[in-house]
């Protein structure tokens, strides 16, 4: 793989600026080379001080960018070490509570070494935190050693590639005498920061077990594709060969009742799960594709590296919602011999699909799905928070899936307003004028409002970053081509309700 693309599969969004600006470099030396005088046009003088001038521009730029790494690397590096010494107290503070209240009541009131109140030490996280604790702090730990190497690997090889261009030895000249005795690089507190870290989870937290300790820190390797369990795999295969044949049914049976029946309401009500089941499939196409061309979304996102979904995961999640979605809908179509009201099916399948979603216990992906539930509420919160990558991300989704929310306002509309309870075929209802159907109208106005909603969330968080950033383009622009989404719906609202009172 390529520096370049090695570099950028490893940098997380809040660090981005942080790194050596490889791809710069490399684009400077290049227009150094193909906007340099022509030795045969030109004499050997004007050359030389054209280089000579370029040279003295580039370390210069070397030079800025050697001081902003170094000035993050210490800045980083002393807050890491505050916050060592913070959970070393707080260990020592929860050992030391766990000590006295396992001790003999007796001796309880004779030992004068714990000096924190009962009260205080409530305050203190307990065991199981500590070591969640400890786990992210080695992570970070790990991603600060990283960031030791990656910048140094980018100014070895940017300043190699410099001395191969121009034919001088100068580059590796300024390594040595700048880059290789650079605090960023010779400093070694980060690696004992690691080697103290190991050695007090191991001792203090796991019991002298050192491979249950390093299996609770370790991370996985940044940007490399974690094998799925054979069972995954398995289960994969199973949902998806059993949606196909569910699904062939269905498409049989569907062309059959169309001729005979209205299925427009039908249609509407299972077409935003279906979307939803192939967004999460192409998804996962999506996430492979990022693994194989070796862009690290695990990081990009700020996901936990040891527990995310991989795209094996997020085809078994959409192949058995696929199998439910035909499921339901061929036992809506076959009412009559499941003698289960048609009506009832809809309410099954999304109801499965929200408590999925929403089950507070820690199975079924709880991670995953809790990180999901926190982006949601974060782009509901735009303007209240800084908005991050993952952020606008998923409002950028939410913009594509806006005919799934359409959908969804319609199930809800159709089931209040529309739906024949007493009819067992209620969701295949007679024919009507097309000004008859409520629910696919904008006549009371929830529809126009659902339609804007996706478009809301990105507006206000343009805006958001603006007032972060004080950048006008791209945000104040972006926030514009959003913003023109309000006028198409309001208008195509008015329209339509005009055209229904024949104006």
């Amino acid at each position: 793989m390529k520096f370049a693309e090695h570099l950028s599969s490893h940098i997380t969004p809040e660090w981005r600026k942080q790194y050596l600006q490889y791809e710069a470099f490399k684009d400077m030396l290049y227009a150094a080379q193909d906007q340099a005088p022509s030795i045969e046009v030109t004499d050997d003088d004007t050359v030389k001080r054209y280089y000579a001038k370029f040279e003295e521009r580039f370390f210069q730029t070397c030079e800025k960018e050697l001081l902003k790494i170094n000035t993050f690397y210490s800045e980083k590096l002393a807050e890491a070490q505050r916050r060592f010494a913070t959970l070393q107290n707080e260990l020592q503070s929860s050992l030391d509570a766990q000590r006295e209240s396992n001790a003999p009541p007796g001796l309880r009131k004779r030992k004068t070494m714990f000096h924190l109140s009962q009260e205080e030490r409530c305050k203190h996280s307990n065991i199981k935190d500590l070591k969640l604790a400890f786990s992210e702090f080695y992570l970070s730990l790990i991603l600060l050693q990283n960031y030791q190497n990656l910048n140094f690997t980018g100014f070895r090889k940017i300043l190699k590639k410099h001395d191969k261009i121009l034919d001088t030895p100068r580059g590796a000249d300024w390594r040595v005498a700048h880059v290789e005795v650079a605090p960023f690089y010779t400093c070694k507190k980060i690696t004992q920061l690691i080697t103290e870290t190991e050695t007090l989870v191991t001792t203090e937290l796991e019991g002298g077990d050192r491979q249950r300790a390093m299996k609770r820190l370790r991370v996985p390797p940044l940007g490399a594709a974690q094998p799925a369990l054979a069972w995954t795999t398995f289960r994969v295969g199973l949902y998806c060969g059993v949606f196909i044949i569910l699904a062939i049914a269905f498409i049989l049976t569907g062309a059959v009742f169309i001729r005979y029946e209205n299925m427009w309401p039908l249609v509407r009500i299972y077409r935003g799960g279906f979307l939803l089941i192939q967004f999460l499939f192409l998804l996962g196409i999506n996430t492979y594709g990022w693994r194989q061309a070796g862009v690290n979304h695990v990081l990009i996102f700020e996901i936990n590296p040891r527990n995310n979904l991989s795209h094996q995961h997020l085809f078994e999640i959409a192949g058995f919602l696929g199998v439910l979605w035909c499921l339901s809908i061929l036992s809506c179509l076959y009412s009559e011999y499941t003698y289960l009201p048609m009506q009832i099916n809809p309410l099954i399948l999304y109801g499965f699909m929200v408590l999925f979603l929403l089950n507070p216990f820690k199975t079924c992906y709880y991670k995953s799905r809790f990180w999901l539930l926190k982006l949601l509420f974060r782009v509901f919160t735009a303007p209240f928070h800084r908005v991050e990558f993952a952020d606008f991300w998923l409002a950028d989704q939410l913009n594509s899936l806006v005919v799934v929310l359409m959908d969804l306002e319609y199930l809800i509309c159709f089931y209040i307003f529309e739906l024949q309870w007493s009819n067992s075929k209620g969701l295949l209802p007679s024919f009507k004028e097309p000004g008859e159907y409520m629910c696919h109208s904008y006549s009371y106005g929830l529809r126009a409002i659902i339609q804007c909603l996706p478009a809301w969330f990105r507006f206000i968080q343009c805006l958001r970053r603006y007032r972060d950033t004080k950048r006008a383009f791209p945000h104040l622009v972006n926030a514009g081509k959003y913003s023109t989404t309000f006028f198409v719906v309001t208008f195509a609202a008015l329209y339509a309700t005009h055209r229904g009172k024949r104006h």
